[in-house]
């Protein structure tokens, strides 16, 4: 026996982020849009924990393939949760760029915290993935939900946005090739804006226009780590440059990079989009959000 989840990416439409707190972590005041670009996660169970990996478009060579996977973690805390000594099979299949800010290995783990309590029948209740999926990292919890959400704390803490599903946008997403450091990002970041706030501030006006169409809500797209990832990677806004030549209403680095995202006018002018980068890129996938995660829901 085995369960299937299908788990998206996310992007960030609007990515504000404080001064580092004590612990090390930033505060985020951020809202995640989950695009159809998905992995999927199937689990079953075996004697041992193991992982498999498949590439469907993309590169997989450099996502673990051992206990370090977010995926193996999540398991193991599920287990562990439930005090119950048992292990699975995980097997994906990515569609999500690897290593590119759209949180394809939290998206991962989500689909099988998911996965796993409907195999073994674990009934664990919302709060306790939510608390599971907080422990594994500041964008596990989104990969539960999708659709578009607010996130604040470290990005930990998600509030589902209702209401605005009635509009669908498009975008075109290129295959950044090498991927950033995360954590590098955000150290250089802090050096470029030493006066950051405390608490970034709630991103009201854009919230407010999320049902609205492609056109309203690109220029209210913002992401305060993109300077940071320009910084390391100054090709990032030659890249950016050409998609909003070639008819993009709006090019944003996702989240730390350095996949880039273009927000484009509907469905044919992402597909042009994509054919004119295909000739820069060796890849330009189109997408469209926003979708459920891995609850389905």
């Amino acid at each position: 026996m085995s369960v299937t989840v299908r788990v998206p990416a996310k992007i960030n439409l609007h990515l504000g982020v404080g001064a580092p707190r004590e612990d090390g972590f930033h505060p985020l005041m951020t809202v995640f849009h989950a695009i159809d670009l998905v992995d999927e996660v199937t689990v079953s169970d075996a004697g041992e924990w193991s992982v498999t990996l498949t590439g469907h478009g993309v590169d997989v060579s450099d996502v673990p393939a051992d206990d370090t996977n977010l995926a193996v973690r999540a398991g193991v805390l599920l287990t562990a949760h439930h005090e119950i000594g048992r292990s699975a099979r995980i097997e994906i299949r990515k569609g999500i760029p690897v290593a590119g800010g759209m949180a394809g290995g939290s998206a991962d783990a989500a689909a099988t915290l998911v996965a796993l309590d409907r195999l073994w029948g674990l009934a664990s209740g919302d709060a306790a993935l939510f608390g599971i999926a907080g422990d594994l990292g500041s964008d596990v919890p989104f990969g539960l939900v999708g659709r578009n959400a607010l996130g604040t704390g470290r990005g930990e803490q998600v509030e589902q946005l209702p209401g605005v599903e009635v509009t669908r946008w498009w975008v075109v997403v290129p295959d950044p090739g090498q991927g950033l450091s995360t954590p590098s990002v955000y150290r250089r970041h802090d050096e470029l804006r030493p006066d950051a706030p405390a608490t970034p501030p709630a991103p009201h006006r854009l919230v407010a226009f999320l049902g609205d169409p492609a056109e309203t809500l690109a220029p209210l797209l913002h992401n305060d780590l993109q300077a940071a990832a320009l910084d390391l990677r100054p090709g990032l806004a030659d890249l950016l440059a050409a998609g909003e030549a070639a008819g993009a209403l709006r090019g944003l680095v996702s989240g730390s990079g350095p996949t880039c995202v273009f927000l484009c006018a509907d469905e044919a002018g992402a597909h042009r989009v994509a054919d004119d980068l295909r000739s820069r890129q060796p890849l330009a996938l189109v997408a469209s959000g926003p979708v459920p995660g891995a609850l389905g829901r």
